[in-house]
């Protein structure tokens, strides 16, 4: 079982990335995580309140499961089969510790933010700022990363090339200017 504690070469994963989206592309649909938020918010009915959640959410029910197959193997992965260490450049722990964050290396995610004993009124408010932001950033770009860089990217459309572009530079902008503010 030590080969799965391992990130898989890229002969692997490219691959199999290649063999879905191929057959996405046979049987005419498209992956994305962030559409399923719209489907959710209309088995919720979000239809009532606004048009843009009132369509077929039924013909989404493939990417639903993925989305819970996602779920379900993320919380496998993370508690089951994993270290729950990243390794991590030694050269950055210097700029993290300036940051005050101590457990780089020592845990999947840095519990000065995501612990819940350390999960004061700033962090609330800095998760949950970030992650309206993330939301309405991927609905705004017609996707999210998942959907633009893997299905958008392998259909050849320039838009979806236009939304990573603008993904990478957004995420260069919050970790050299806006990281250092907040934190």
């Amino acid at each position: 079982m030590n080969w799965i504690y391992e990130p898989w070469p890229w002969y692997i994963g490219g691959p199999a990335i290649a063999f879905f989206m191929l057959l996405l592309l046979v049987i005419g649909k498209q992956f994305g995580m962030s559409s399923n938020l719209r489907s959710i918010c209309s088995i919720g009915g979000g239809g009532k309140i606004a048009d843009f959640f009132n369509f077929d959410w039924k013909s989404q029910r493939w990417n639903l499961t993925i989305m819970i197959g996602a779920a379900i193997g993320g919380f496998i992965a993370a508690n089951y089969l994993s270290t729950n260490t990243v390794q991590i450049n030694e050269s950055l722990l210097p700029q993290l510790k300036a940051y005050g964050i101590n457990s780089a290396g020592k845990a999947y995610l840095p519990t000065e933010i995501f612990a819940l004993e350390n999960l004061n009124l700033k962090n609330f408010f800095i998760l949950l700022i970030g992650g309206l932001l993330v939301g309405f950033g991927a609905r705004y770009a017609g996707g999210c990363t998942s959907g633009h860089g893997i299905s958008g990217l392998s259909n050849l459309q320039l838009p979806s090339l236009i939304a990573i572009i603008g993904f990478f530079i957004g995420g260069l902008v919050m970790v050299h200017l806006l990281y250092p503010l907040i934190f």
